[in-house]
C-alpha cells in the first residue's frame, strides 16, 4: 500500500466476474497470460474450473481503505487432486487411510495448467512484503473457515516460494524443460549451438515430417477462425482421452479464449491436403512463449516433435521472445534443446502428524529431484567448450 495503511477488507469471491477485470489484471500484471483476468474467467464460464468440476472458486482479494484492490491470489477449493500437475494423490491416501478427511483443500493455482508465475498477485507501487503477508495469512485463515486440510500454492515463482516457506509452509521441488534464447536470429543458428550428431538428428526429423506430406503452419489473432478450434479440440480430446479419461477444458473454453485472448495465442496447425490432422496451442507473454496443449488424429513420424517444439522454438526468435516453457515430463525434451529447470509449490498441512509426515517425505524427495536435474543437465546437446 503507497501510504501504508492497513487494508480496509480481505474479501472472497466464488465467480472471478465479480472483481473488475482491471483491478485483477493491475494486480496480476501483463507478463503471464495465464493470470490474466480473461483467462481464468473463460475456464469459469465456459464450465471447466466450476464446483461441479471439483474446482470451486475461493478467490481471495485485498482491498485498501479506499477499495482499491491491491493484491489477489487465484484459489479454489478442491474436491480432488487432478489437473494440478503437482501430484499428492499419495498424502490423500495415507492421511485417509489413517482416519483423517484430506479432501476439501485449497489450491492457489491456473487450473489445468502447469505453468510457473507468481500466485501471490500485488498491484504495484503498493508494499509488496505487507501485503503479500496479508494474503498468506488470508489462504491460512480461509483453510480453517472452510474446513481445509491444507493449502497448496503450485508453480509459484521462486520468490513467492520463498515467502510462504518463511511464513512455515512447506516448500516441494520439481522440474520441467525450457528453451532459453541465447540471441539467435535464426533456427539454423540454434542448431549452429548443437553438436553435430543432435544437428544431424533434428534436422532429419524436420525432413522426414515434411516429406510426409504434412504442412504446418502458426496461427494468431485474426487467424485462427471457429474451424481451427473445432479441429484442435478434436485433437485435444484425443489426447485427453489416452492420458487422463476425459478433458479438463471445454469446448466453450476455446471459443472464449479466442475472444478474448486471440492476439496471445500462438496456434499451430498441422494440415495434410488442406485437412488439419493434428495441432499445438501456444500462448504468448511479454518474453516467454508457454507451450500448453497437443493433440493429432493420425500418427505421424517426428510431427510432435515438429508442431510442439521445433515450430515453438521459430517462433520465439521471430518473436525475440527469451524462452519457450514445454512444460513437465518428456526427457526427449532435452536432445532438442529444452534443458531442466526447476519448479516450486508450497504447501500448508494444518494438521501437525500428517505436516511431520509430509515434511519427512519432502526431504527425501527433493534430494532426488536435484540429483536428477543434475544428471539430466548432463546430456545437454548444446556443444562444449571443445566444439562438440
Amino acid at each position: 500500500m503507497p501510504d501504508g495503511s492497513k487494508p480496509a477488507a480481505i474479501k472472497v469471491f466464488t465467480d472471478i466476474r465479480e472483481v473488475p477485470a482491471a483491478d485483477w489484471d493491475a494486480c496480476a500484471g501483463p507478463d503471464n497470460p495465464f493470470l490474466c483476468h480473461a483467462f481464468l474467467s473463460a475456464l469459469e464460464e465456459s464450465g471447466s474450473a466450476t464446483a461441479k468440476t471439483g474446482w470451486l472458486p475461493q478467490h481471495v482479494v485485498v482491498e485498501d481503505a479506499a477499495g482499491t484492490v491491491i493484491g489477489c491470489a487465484p484459489a479454489y477449493l478442491k474436491s480432488h487432486s487432478f489437473g494440478e500437475y503437482v501430484f499428492d494423490h499419495g498424502w490423500a491416501d495415507a492421511y485417509e487411510r489413517a482416519g483423517g478427511r484430506y479432501y476439501p483443500k485449497i489450491q492457489v493455482a491456473v487450473p489445468f495448467t502447469p505453468v510457473p508465475g507468481p500466485r501471490l498477485l500485488v498491484r504495484p507501487g503498493c508494499d509488496r512484503n505487507q501485503v503479500t503477508e496479508i494474503l498468506i495469512r488470508a489462504l491460512e485463515q480461509l483453510a480453517v473457515e472452510r474446513g481445509a486440510s491444507s493449502v497448496h500454492v503450485t508453480f509459484p515463482t521462486r520468490s513467492d516460494c520463498e515467502r510462504l516457506c518463511d511464513a512455515g509452509w512447506l516448500q516441494r521441488i520439481g522440474q520441467q524443460y525450457h528453451w532459453e534464447n541465447r540471441g539467435y536470429q535464426s533456427f539454423d543458428a540454434f542448431l549452429a549451438d548443437l553438436s553435430s550428431r543432435k544437428r544431424k538428428a533434428i534436422r532429419k526429423e524436420r525432413r522426414e515430417v515434411q516429406e510426409s506430406g504434412i504442412r504446418l503452419k502458426v496461427l494468431t489473432g485474426s487467424e485462427i477462425e471457429p474451424r481451427h478450434w473445432d479441429a484442435f479440440f478434436r485433437f485435444y480430446r484425443n489426447t485427453s482421452d489416452r492420458k487422463w479419461g476425459h478433458p479438463y477444458l471445454t469446448r466453450r473454453f476455446f471459443d472464449l479464449l479466442g475472444e478474448r485472448l486471440a492476439d496471445r495465442i500462438a496456434l499451430v496447425m498441422a494440415e495434410r491436403d488442406g485437412h488439419p490432422v493434428a495441432g499445438a496451442l501456444n500462448l504468448i507473454g511479454t518474453d516467454t512463449l508457454y507451450g500448453r496443449n497437443w493433440g493429432a488424429d493420425e500418427e505421424v513420424r517426428y510431427l510432435h516433435f515438429e508442431a510442439c517444439y521445433y515450430q515453438a522454438i521459430e517462433f520465439a526468435i521471430a518473436r525475440g521472445l527469451r524462452r519457450v516453457e514445454a512444460g513437465a515430463q518428456g526427457q526427449h525434451k532435452i536432445q532438442r534443446g529444452y534443458l531442466p529447470v526447476r519448479t516450486y509449490s508450497a504447501h500448508l498441512i494444518r494438521d501437525p502428524a500428517l505436516e511431520r509426515a509430509v515434511r519427512e517425505f519432502l526431504e527425501h524427495e527433493t534430494r532426488m529431484v536435484e540429483c536428477e536435474i543434475a544428471a539430466l543437465a548432463e546430456e545437454s546437446p548444446f556443444r562444449k567448450a571443445d566444439g562438440e
